[in-house]
């Protein structure tokens, strides 16, 4: 149990999205794709799934793992009524109609409420894609059913805190997540399996490094001496287990740093570069730009525009 303790406290979550839609339209997407996890809470209606069009029954979730193309039908859809994922994107407003919460009961149509939202143990990798678990029905968990209601109905509001609110309801659908598929004992052998590299603690230490002294040396000399391995090997050896080059991945996280602090604080674009690891403003002025597309300075004025929204 620990171990699990361990990856949940490493897994950064992230809320990208949520509504209620009812469906206006019966359709059967064929290649149903999601990039980030997606989980749908059936109020009432029909909703199937996968090849065989499994019946996910009303009060019931389906959970679909992020870049896991499923096969969703909303409402009594026919053979006629099939499409795919790109045409439906293209037409969803024609099938799916957005609807507050305060008017679900009164709606006769099928209805649901999604979600999607980000799981990344340490912003890398996707943590439910990378465990190999299928999409499936989450049954008989009402605490989960209502943390995706409040997470919705946090996102109608127009008040303080909002925002934090929504994350920490997220964060909380995630945990409900794990806890559920441990619980019932899903996925046993995909979770053995493909989460090895969890166990690594090499591994753990240094993201646990990286974090703590983001705006420090964190040259592959450093990591090594953290991980235990050879300066020539640390490279290799991170790459290996996370898909991606150590610096590259430190760059990223010093950037989302910068970008936190120029939402949270009034500090000059100059320290906030040294605070995340930037001796030179310039060049981490030009790193910021190729990253995000725009200054860092209009970043800032974005954000607060958003803010005040």
């Amino acid at each position: 149990m620990e171990y699990y303790n361990k990856v949940i406290e490493s897994v950064g979550v992230r809320y990208t999205r949520g509504n209620n839609y009812k469906v206006e339209r019966p359709i059967t997407v064929t290649d149903y794709l999601e990039p980030e996890n997606t989980v749908i809470l059936l109020h009432q209606g029909t909703l199937k799934f996968g090849d065989e069009q499994e019946l996910v029954n009303e009060g019931e979730i389906l959970f679909i793992p992020a870049g896991r193309a499923c096969k969703v039908s909303f409402g009594q859809a026919t053979k006629r009524n099939e499409m795919s994922n790109n045409s439906f994107l293209e037409n969803k407003k024609k099938h799916l109609q957005s609807v507050s919460f305060k008017d679900i009961k009164s709606i006769e149509e099928d209805c649901i409420t999604l979600v999607t939202f980000e799981a990344k143990v340490f912003d890398v990798v996707n943590f439910f894609n990378s465990l190999g678990i299928p999409p499936f029905i989450i049954r008989f968990n009402d605490r989960l059913a209502s943390i995706i209601e409040d997470v919705v109905k946090e996102s109608e509001q127009n008040t303080p805190g909002k925002e934090r609110v929504i994350k920490i309801h997220t964060e909380l659908l995630v945990v409900e997540l794990v806890r559920h598929i441990l619980k019932n004992r899903l996925f046993v052998e995909e979770m053995s399996t493909n989460s090895t590299y969890f166990k690594d603690p090499r591994l753990i230490d240094m993201f646990n490094y990286i974090k703590k002294n983001i705006g420090g040396d964190l040259s592959n000399k450093i990591l090594a001496k953290v991980a235990n391995v050879s300066e020539d090997y640390v490279g290799q050896y991170f790459k290996m287990l996370t898909g991606i080059n150590p610096q590259d991945y430190i760059e990223y996280q010093r950037m989302e740093a910068a970008v936190e602090l120029l939402r949270t604080t009034k500090k000059s674009i100059r320290d906030i570069g040294k605070e995340v690891g930037y001796k030179d403003t310039a060049y981490f002025c030009r790193r910021f730009k190729m990253m995000y597309g725009l200054p860092a300075g209009k970043m800032r004025r974005r954000e607060s525009l958003i803010n005040v929204q």
